[in-house]
């Protein structure tokens, strides 16, 4: 599957998970981030890619637990000749460090899945939320705090499947400011752009 987005091509094998709607929505502002930025869960590179074509001066990390990614995103970054970034691969923060962000991009997988409908390949990450939908997004709420600066921006794509009032209450806990910055609508869902920057 070939994509072009921002003047910008993508080219995404089967094995990756394919940008659909949710990451279209969601480049409109992650493209904006500027600084340290760390795109969590970067498929095909999408969100990294764009956001370092659009901002030379920042210095993009992209990561995701599924290697076919990272492999995806590497030759995206190289064929569109994109110097200002890097990819590897990590489970959330697992491999992240010490490092600090001025901006983090997280598309979760945020889809209630029941153990029958799992799927045996790295794609199965892409959507996968769990049971309620909110496996990996409630881990990442947990601790993604500590690796964002002061003044710092976390930029979440959320959908009305997976209980939106529990993570605005999370980003309050942590005392984070919480905006929509942009809603979509399906038949079965909505989908939301959150920004939450600390108060």
């Amino acid at each position: 599957m070939r994509i072009k987005m921002e003047e910008l091509v993508f080219e995404v094998p089967d094995n990756v998970y394919e940008p659909s709607d949710d990451s279209f929505l969601l480049v409109k502002y992650s493209k904006g981030l500027k600084g340290k930025v760390l795109d969590m869960g970067c498929g095909c590179g999408i969100q990294a890619i764009v956001n370092a074509k659009k901002n030379p001066e920042n210095s993009v990390l992209g990561i995701d637990i599924n290697r076919a990614a990272i492999a995806c995103a590497a030759y995206n970054a190289s064929l569109n000749r994109i110097k200002n970034i890097s990819f590897i691969p990590s489970n959330l923060f697992e491999k992240v460090g010490e490092r600090h962000f001025n901006g983090i991009i997280f598309n979760p997988p945020y889809l209630p899945t029941e153990k029958h409908e799992r799927i045996g390949s790295g794609l199965n990450d892409a959507f996968d939320g769990g049971k309620d939908g909110r496996l990996i997004l409630d881990r990442f709420l947990l601790n993604f705090d500590r690796y964002l600066s002061e003044g710092g921006t976390l930029l979440l794509m959320q959908s009305s499947l997976n209980d939106m009032e529990k993570t605005v209450s999370a980003l309050e806990e942590k005392a984070f400011s919480v905006t929509i910055r942009d809603r979509m609508e399906f038949f079965f869902e909505k989908l939301y752009v959150l920004e939450a920057r600390r108060l």
